[in-house]
């Protein structure tokens, strides 16, 4: 089988090489095989919500959050942004000074010129002058805990028209079912999901996106959930997807907060209940 299978046509060989993906004699191992296939993959779902903004407007403006070494970035330039002769832009947000400016020494040696690294953490670039005030797709690879929150309420109040999304170490709402274990309002049989360690862990993550795509709908999304690729390749496999169409949210922020008092979570309404109502009345006029 020929190991070279999975680059696609017209991409740059250049560029794999530099993120390691290809080996300096252009040669494919099993583990950047693998890397490159999810990455590919995930191209591959976010290529038609690319159309669909510009079947609307002129330019993308996209973010990707958690960025690390901007594998998805760098390939969605490469891609589908690279040839387009306009003012689409890939903006990279990511906590470690020296990704940062490897991603930026990279792009200036490709001539990727409408690439930008911030920075900053997730929460931070919502309020950084670095950024647009508005952006069409919000990106968000294995960005660790809250960071896909963050993510999730960076794309509201930027009133993004996609967001995609691959969860990564839910930990957060575990830590609170485990210690709310205990409590009086938790003595029913449904706490039997996650009396085990190893339970409340997968529970909890399960529970975590099953309240974000709860809190997507809440503010007008349309949200998908599927497998990114095989279990095989990785065991952080969820993506969802969520397109805004304005659809009616009473009844899934209605649910949202059902499940936060039945499994105890009140405590966590602030993190999946935000608002945003001045960006919600603002994100209607976006879809007719």
């Amino acid at each position: 089988m020929d190991q070279m299978h999975e680059i696609k046509p017209g991409q740059s060989i250049d560029l794999l090489k530099e993120l390691h993906i290809l080996t300096r004699d252009g040669k494919l191992n099993q583990d950047s095989r693998r890397k490159l296939k999810q990455v590919n993959h995930l191209v591959q779902f976010i290529a038609p919500l690319l159309d669909e903004v510009l079947a609307q407007q002129p330019a993308i403006a996209l973010v990707d959050h958690g960025a690390g070494k901007s594998y998805l970035g760098f390939l969605l330039y490469d891609l589908l942004f690279k040839a387009r002769d306009d003012a689409s832009h890939i903006y990279g947000i990511e906590t470690r000074a020296d990704l940062v400016l490897k991603s930026e020494q990279l792009a200036a040696r490709l001539g990727f010129g409408r690439m930008s690294f911030l920075n900053l953490s997730v929460a931070q670039s919502g309020t950084s002058d670095a950024m647009p005030a508005q952006v069409d797709v919000v990106t968000a690879l294995h960005a660790c805990n809250t960071a896909t929150d963050d993510a999730i309420h960076f794309a509201i109040a930027k009133q993004a028209k996609f967001i995609v999304l691959v969860p990564c170490c839910q930990a957060e709402v575990a830590s609170v079912l485990k210690k709310n274990k205990s409590t009086a309002r938790a003595r029913d049989a449904l706490t039997e999901i996650w009396r085990h360690p190893l339970h409340t862990r997968e529970f909890g993550s399960q529970v975590t996106n099953v309240l974000r795509c709860l809190e997507l709908e809440a503010h007008g999304y349309q949200v998908s959930v599927t497998e990114l690729v095989g279990w095989e390749h990785s065991m952080k496999n969820e993506l969802i997807i969520a397109s805004y169409r304005n659809l009616p949210r009473q009844r899934p922020a209605e649910r949202l907060s059902e499940v936060l008092q039945t499994l105890g979570l009140e405590e966590m309404a602030p993190r999946f209940l935000a608002p945003h109502a001045e960006t919600v009345a603002a994100h209607a006029t976006l879809v007719t």
